[in-house]
């Protein structure tokens, strides 16, 4: 199987755009890295504050810390924050 030439796979018309895509695309994947491994550490933490709310005989899930996290996303990326939080939210404590 051959390579497909730069422009082709990056869909740019010129070597010179086509190698600033490819950079930037590997910059892209180095932060999808980051934020995945940032999204699994928050797992974990979650699951420690779970754990202890739980084990102190309070519910798994409190629901006026989650509207304090939406807010917080919605203020920063607007509405596509929310449904970005809702996922993130729902990876760190399940679906309820």
């Amino acid at each position: 199987m051959t390579a497909l030439p730069q422009t082709e796979k990056t869909g740019a018309h010129t070597d010179e755009a086509a190698m600033l895509i490819g950079d930037a695309r590997e910059r892209i994947d180095a932060l999808d890295d980051r934020i995945i491994g940032l999204i699994q550490e928050r797992m974990a933490v979650s699951a420690v504050i779970q754990e202890a709310r739980i084990s102190s005989g309070g519910r798994r899930v409190n629901l006026a810390r989650e509207m304090e996290v939406l807010g917080h996303f919605r203020d920063a990326l607007g509405k596509p924050g929310t449904a970005l939080a809702m996922t993130m939210l729902e990876l760190c404590r399940g679906r309820i």
